[in-house]
């Protein structure tokens, strides 16, 4: 008796079987006296430790860069990278920073533009949404 490979039935995405994080990487510049590295520095020093601790898989680099604005590069599994610059910015707002590259895909962003259908892998379920099917409910003024 022969022996089968079992066929493939479903193409695997992301976010169906496992979540795969986009970014695997996040370098941090930063200038130790300038006063537009001040929210950065205090990033790096109370927020950078937990963040890092709930994102294992993203690896980490700080560096210092002397007499430059502070600089947030995002590197991601696409090949792809992103920097942000994040002068001026308190800590809080740096933070925000980083959650956007981290949840970035590393692809450009392009405007959607209307009247374009989205489309999809998979069929929906239910079907189109027609405003003709389902209950007759009266409008309201």
């Amino acid at each position: 008796m022969p022996v089968r490979a079992i066929q493939r039935l479903s193409t695997s995405q992301n976010g169906v079987d496992a979540f795969i994080l986009q970014c695997k990487r996040l370098d941090f510049h930063y200038c130790d006296w300038a006063g537009s590295s001040k929210g950065m520095n205090a990033f790096l020093k109370q927020l950078l430790r937990p963040f890092a601790a709930q994102h294992p898989q993203i690896e980490i680099h700080v560096s210092p860069r002397p007499s430059r604005h502070p600089v947030i590069r995002g590197t991601y599994i696409n090949g792809k990278e992103k920097a942000i610059c994040v002068k001026n910015l308190e800590r809080e707002q740096v933070l925000q920073k980083v959650e956007l590259l981290r949840d970035a895909s590393g692809e450009k962003v392009r405007r959607v533009k209307s009247g374009r259908v989205v489309t999809s892998v998979n069929e929906s379920i239910r079907g189109i949404w027609s405003p003709m099917h389902g209950a007759k409910l009266p409008v309201l003024d």
